[in-house]
């Protein structure tokens, strides 16, 4: 079985992100490098976290964090974070600054470049405890990636690689619902959808590992049942508190390992021709990959389906659907701007994928190529 380290030192409650200054002297940071995004930092959060810090206005921040975090990011993040005599990091932000971090958190300490700690390149075991601490404050409810042990990385060769290891878990993780509230309804519902596709992907891998599995369940129905709430009523606390917890136990499952879903869509995500949203190539995929998967996980479904409140006589497939409709998700692969000269590329790269080989039924290449025609 994996090994679970229920996982890092956690706020969690509206108005924690006051917390922020103990947490920073608890891990004997004096000059951490701030780093988030240019949206961010137009509302002023960037501004008010910068505020909580040893440094106050004079805080190092990075703020050029593309939408997919990149190669040639981490090294302006790393050159900036050196340059500054930094000693740690506050990530702010969605899943790409917060995975920005960790991949400086390596390079800054360990050397070389971010390619040398690919998982599936043999990277994972050069990733030592001598990474930077790294604090990380979500701002929307969809990756998790504040208690999660990898990084989804864009490389200048156009594969979208995963950085992995225990040691890139955020020594703490500063959950305040607060920071979600009004968040445009089309990115609500995006991350939100991310959310639910880490619980049901995690539920229904082939990793036996209960404990896991459970949490991943719970993720799955505080999703199911909060994300519409959260699309219309952005000021709803309830729903917002829901999502950021389904958000965060999502990524604690993450060591159940997620699936085909998550292959495709790091392959998608990581296409040059197009730039597409994460939680929304899932929200898409989800339906096709419930299909193929669904022949060997009948029971998981039906626990699935009770949780997350599918009506009777629906399948979990055409809920997902439905849902996707309700929440205003595109329609097919085609209508994010996707062409269908590019799958058979996207089908064989999918197979190297970290995430494959915990799917619950073990694919092909032909089998992804169908689910991609599926989706389409």
């Amino acid at each position: 079985m994996p090994l679970i380290t229920y996982l890092t030192t956690i706020r969690f409650d509206f108005g924690a992100v006051a917390g922020l200054p103990e947490e920073i002297a608890a891990l004997g940071m004096k000059n951490p490098l701030l780093v988030s995004d240019r949206g961010l930092e137009a509302t002023g959060l960037v501004a008010r976290v910068a505020a909580l810090m040893p440094r106050g206005v004079e805080t190092p921040v990075f703020a050029d964090t593309p939408s997919n975090p990149t190669e040639e990011a981490t090294e302006l993040a790393v050159a900036a974070y050196q340059a500054m005599g930094c000693d740690g990091i506050v990530a702010l932000g969605g899943g790409s600054p917060m995975d920005l971090a960790k991949a400086v958190a390596i390079v800054a300490t360990h050397g070389g470049t971010l390619r040398d700690y690919v998982l599936i390149l043999g990277g994972g075991p050069k990733i030592t405890a001598k990474v930077a601490p790294v604090i990380a404050i979500p701002t929307t409810s969809g990756t998790g990636s504040e208690v999660g042990r990898g990084a989804v990385m864009s490389f200048r060769d156009g594969r979208k690689m995963s950085v992995i290891s225990p040691h890139l878990i955020p020594k703490r993780a500063i959950c305040d619902p607060e920071l979600t509230l009004g968040l445009p309804p089309g990115l609500t519902a995006a991350t939100g959808m991310d959310a639910l596709t880490h619980g049901i992907e995690c539920f229904i891998s082939n990793t036996p590992n209960p404990p896991a599995g459970a949490i991943a369940l719970e993720c799955a129905r505080l999703a199911a049942r909060n994300i519409e709430t959260a699309v219309r009523d952005g000021g709803n606390r309830a729903a917002r508190y829901d999502m950021m917890m389904a958000s965060m136990m999502g990524a604690m499952a993450f060591q159940k390992g997620l699936g085909a879903v998550h292959s495709l869509s790091h392959t998608l995500g990581g296409l040059k021709q197009v730039q597409l949203h994460h939680g929304t190539l899932n929200a898409v995929l989800l339906p096709a990959v419930l299909r193929y998967n669904a022949g060997i996980r009948a029971e998981e479904y039906a626990r699935l389906a009770q949780e997350m409140q599918v009506p009777a006589g629906q399948t979990l497939d055409r809920f997902v659907e439905a849902l996707n409709r309700r929440l205003g998700m595109p329609a097919s692969l085609s209508a994010m701007g996707i062409r269908r000269e590019w799958l058979d590329d996207v089908a064989r790269i999918s197979m190297e994928d970290h995430c494959t080989k915990t799917n619950a039924r073990t694919p092909t290449e032909a089998d992804y190529r169908a689910i991609l025609d599926e989706a389409f």
